[in-house]
C-alpha cells in the first residue's frame, strides 16, 4: 500500500495550488470486502479519483460524500453496507477528511521514502455516521506524529485504527536483454520499484527499461555497493553462466526475500554445483531460498507469460502463501 500512498502525496503536490483535497480511508471492516482497512483514496474538487477502496462499487458513494467534506471542511464517517449492495458481506467503515498535509510532513514523507524506511498511519473514527471535527489521520515518522491537518488532536473518545507501512517492495533484476525490459514494465505496474542491473559495457540506459526506478552499471565485483533490504526481491536473468555465477556469490550474503535465477533445472544444479565450490562454507537457508527455474507452473511460453509467472511466484513467496486454485482454498482468500 505504500506505492498507493506515493502516487497520493505525488498527486496532491501536483494539484494542491489549483483546489482543494479529500482523502477517503478504510478503517475497519465487518464481514469481508475486496479490499481491506488500510486502502485509502485521493478526492479532487475537480473530480478526479486517485486510487480506489474498492473494485469501483463503493467509490461513487465515496464521491458524493466528499462533496459535503469539500463544502463544510468537517470530516465525516461513512458507513457502506455492502451486504445488500455487492454481495461482499461487509460493512466498511470510510473515514472522509480534508487533505492538507503541511510541507513539513509532506518532506518527512519522501525521505522516509527515499532512505526506505517504515512509516506509520494512525486514523481516529467512530463507527457511526456522523460529521466531527476530531476525526482524522495522522502520520508517524520515526517517534513523531505529524497530523494531516494542523488543528488536528489526538482523543481518548474515538476509535484508532494503526497501519504500518513498509518500505515500497523493490525487485532488483539482474540483467538487461528484451524479457528484463517486459518483467521490468509489468512489475512497475504493480507499484513495485525496479532497479536495473547491467554490464558496464552495456550500451542501454534507465531509459530502456519503462517503469525502472534505478538503473546501475556495475559488475558483481561492485555489487556490495548496492543496498539490499528484507524488501527486495532479484532475479538473476543475464543469460550468461559465468555472470550468472559472479552475482550468485556477490549475492550471498545480501538478506534480500526472494532470489530468482532464469533457466532450465539443468543450468541451475550445474550452476550451483559449481557455486559450492566457490563458497563450500554457504548457509543452508541462502540454497534453500533460490528459486530456479524462477516462475509458477503456468505454462507461460512469451516473455510476459513468462514475467506474470515470475511476479506471481514472488507474490507468493512474499505473502507466504501455497499456490491453489482459490475455488480449492478453504476459508477466506484474506486471512488477516
Amino acid at each position: 500500500m505504500t506505492h498507493e500512498l506515493k502516487d497520493i502525496i505525488r498527486e496532491y503536490q501536483a494539484y494542491i495550488n489549483s483546489g482543494k483535497a479529500v482523502l477517503a480511508s478504510v478503517c475497519a471492516l465487518d464481514g469481508s470486502s475486496y479490499r481491506r482497512p488500510g486502502v485509502r483514496m485521493l478526492l479532487l474538487d475537480n473530480g478526479t479519483m486517485i486510487g480506489a477502496v474498492s473494485g469501483g462499487c463503493v467509490e461513487k458513494e465515496i464521491q458524493r460524500q466528499a462533496e459535503m467534506v469539500f463544502k463544510s471542511g468537517v470530516p465525516r464517517m461513512m458507513i457502506y453496507d455492502g451486504r445488500y449492495r455487492l454481495g461482499c458481506e461487509g460493512v466498511l467503515y470510510i473515514l472522509i477528511e480534508p487533505f492538507a498535509p503541511d510541507q513539513q510532513l509532506i518532506d518527512a514523507f519522501w525521505q522516509h521514502i527515499e532512505q526506505r524506511k517504515p512509516l506509520k498511519l494512525i486514523s481516529q473514527y467512530t463507527r457511526e455516521q456522523k460529521e466531527d471535527q476530531q476525526l482524522g489521520s495522522f502520520f508517524v515518522f520515526d517517534d513523531k506524529i505529524i497530523p494531516l491537518r494542523k488543528e488536528l488532536v489526538r482523543s481518548e473518545a474515538l476509535e484508532e485504527f494503526e497501519q504500518e507501512l513498509a518500505p515500497c517492495f523493490r525487485l532488483l533484476i539482474i540483467g538487461g536483454e528484451h524479457d528484463t525490459v517486459s518483467l521490468c514494465r509489468q512489475a512497475s505496474n504493480l507499484g513495485w520499484e525496479v532497479h536495473i542491473v547491467t554490464h558496464p559495457t552495456d550500451e542501454k540506459s534507465i531509459q530502456s527499461f519503462k517503469g525502472a526506478t534505478e538503473f546501475s552499471k556495475i559488475t558483481a565485483e561492485e555489487f556490495g555497493t548496492l543496498d539490499i533490504d528484507r524488501e527486495t526481491a532479484v532475479m538473476l536473468m543475464t543469460h550468461s553462466y559465468a555472470k550468472d555465477l559472479q552475482f550468485l556469490i556477490a549475492l550471498k550474503d545480501q538478506p534480500m526475500t526472494y532470489l530468482g535465477i532464469l533457466g532450465p533445472s539443468a543450468r541451475r544444479e550445474e550452476l550451483l554445483h559449481e557455486f559450492l565450490e566457490h563458497c563450500p562454507d554457504v548457509e543452508e537457508s541462502f540454497l534453500d531460498g533460490i528459486h530456479g527455474p524462477a516462475g509458477l507452473n503456468i505454462g507461460a511460453e512469451t516473455a510476459q507469460e513468462i514475467g506474470i509467472s515470475i511476479l506471481s511466484e514472488i507474490l507468493s513467496v512474499i505473502r507466504g502463501q501455497d499456490v491453489v486454485p482459490l475455488k480449492d482454498k478453504e476459508g477466506r482468500i484474506h486471512t488477516s
